[in-house]
């Protein structure tokens, strides 16, 4: 016989899920939104206004509580219980006041967006909800088209709550599933989602600490920002803890509005009231300006691949390239503190790349950091996206260190799920487990080895993965070799056939 209280979550997981599917058939429906991105855009921002609302509640519950009086951050006629959800005395949505048809849209597009967008000015800084309330609806925009169909995906956002733990755990898993879906369909969806189990192998061997900042300079839906959280936020964690965890713990940074959006309300559902989420292009942050107090002590990311930058941008690097995820590494190598430890995701093709960036670059990874581990990661990793990946995990040694920050042995993972990995049929948790629990060790095995930094070339600082347990392959054959051989063999089977021939 189950539990209470895992028969209550899972009813709450049910009646959740309903309330999307029913949310998605309506999008489905509405000529306005024609793609994923679109419906999880959609749905980002009426479950953010229904979150503003349910916080909005319960902080005037608990002041009431306390004999105090409440101000609301919205004025009345903008609040949810206002406009998109009206209520009866029996607790019914009133019909005979909620808005509809045109007279909804006009409403959602001449005063409730331009009220919002106006947070942004009257904020008193850019780490208040009042600020990103103004920065999400200053960079989305509502592309409902019908009155009816808005009126009926309000009626079923109304149906959620984010009252408890348990209700914003459930929310979270949906939302997640959403931008899986989003980047699964792709355009540039896939930006916005690294797999999650990959993220959770990370987190894992790279250990954050309570007390310790994270960030992610290219944070995309804040899956490094939400995995981290769950991580540190397991067991019993004092007042002080909560709170640091709440408000100086993560910090991410996101150049597209949409991601920017995602992330914010990712993190919200996860359990973070006010994300620390800037809307910014980090590479124009010039590296020579970072100060100690700028730097973290972990670092989390997966930096868009194939990106090109501009000149101007590129003046900020002291290695000047214009591949996008080039200059994040730069960027990570930066902002990492001393005793600070990094995890990034980048192409396969940086550990080879001949150009003369791209050597600067190792040269400056190995010299500066420790290059512990890298991660092989197999094609089909990252769904949708045509390249392989590895994972590169490095820190900074403290200050003092006797031994120094530079490499001397590098640990290679070759990850092998043993199948082909594709959309129906992902990377999963337990395809990580050997690689977590080897690496704690630097175990060498079929699919793991050590290699000594001595040994690399100083000229090209090639750092390619080249599995030394598996024999090469042999080396292919000449063409015109082949084709003589099959000659050879067409004339030895007519004589063959004719030597048959001549005993009948």
């Amino acid at each position: 016989m189950y539990p209470y209280s895992v028969l209550i979550n899972s009813l709450i997981g049910f009646m959740f899920e309903q309330t999307f599917r029913n949310i998605d058939d309506v999008l489905w429906k509405e000529a306005g939104c024609t793609t994923e991105l679109d419906y999880t855009e959609q749905t980002s921002w009426l479950l953010f206004l229904k979150y503003l609302d349910d916080l909005e509640q319960e902080r005037a519950l608990k002041a009431e509580l306390d004999g105090k009086r409440y101000t609301y951050l919205l004025e009345g006629g903008y609040r949810w219980s206002s406009w998109a959800a009206p209520k009866t005395a029996a607790g019914e949505i009133d019909h005979d006041q909620a808005l509809i048809g045109d007279d909804l849209i006009d409403f959602v597009n001449t005063a409730l967006f331009p009220y919002l967008q106006g947070f942004k000015q009257r904020a008193s800084s850019a780490n208040t909800i009042e600020y990103k309330i103004g920065e999400i609806f200053g960079e989305i925009k509502n592309k409902f088209t019908s009155g009816y169909s808005l009126r009926d995906a309000l009626e079923y956002i109304d149906e959620l709550r984010f009252g408890s733990q348990e209700e914003k755990h459930e929310l979270s898993h949906l939302y997640e599933a959403k931008i899986k879906n989003m980047g699964n369909a792709g355009r540039n969806g896939g930006e916005y989602y690294t797999p999650r189990p990959l993220i959770r192998a990370m987190i894992q061997v790279v250990r954050p600490q309570l007390g310790e900042t994270i960030y992610d300079g290219a944070c995309g839906s804040a899956g490094f920002l939400c995995e981290s959280y769950e991580y540190l936020r397991q067991g019993q964690l004092t007042t002080q803890q909560l709170a640091d965890l709440q408000t100086r713990t993560f910090t991410g940074k996101e150049k597209k509005s949409l991601a920017y959006v995602i992330g914010i309300m990712n993190l919200i559902l996860h359990g973070i009231d006010a994300p620390n989420i800037i809307h910014t292009n980090t590479l124009t942050e010039n590296l020579s300006d970072v100060q100690d107090k700028n730097r973290f002590d972990v670092i989390l990311a997966n930096p868009p691949f194939g990106g090109k930058e501009r000149k101007e941008v590129q003046q900020n690097f002291p290695i000047k390239t214009g591949e996008t995820a080039f200059l994040f590494l730069q960027h990570f190598i930066k902002m990492l503190r001393a005793g600070g430890r990094a995890a990034v995701v980048i192409k396969n093709t940086f550990l080879s790349n001949s150009d003369n960036a791209s050597r600067a670059i190792r040269r400056e990874l190995l010299s500066s950091c420790n290059l512990h581990t890298v991660l092989d990661c197999p094609g089909g990793t990252f769904i949708g996206a045509g390249v392989k990946t590895v994972v590169l995990f490095f820190e900074k040694a403290p200050f003092g260190s006797a031994q120094g920050a530079a490499t001397k042995k590098i640990w290679y993972y070759q990850l092998d799920p043993d199948r082909n990995l594709g959309k129906t049929n992902p990377l999963n948790d337990d395809d990580l487990k050997e690689f977590v629990d080897l690496q704690a060790t630097f175990a060498e095995t079929e699919k793991s080895w050590l290699l000594d930094v001595a040994e690399v070339d100083p000229e090209t600082f090639d750092l390619s993965v080249k599995n030394p347990n598996v024999p090469e392959a042999a080396p292919l054959r000449d063409p015109q070799e082949i084709m003589d051989e099959i000659a050879a063999l067409d004339r030895e089977s007519a004589e063959l056939l004719a030597g048959i021939g001549g005993m009948l």
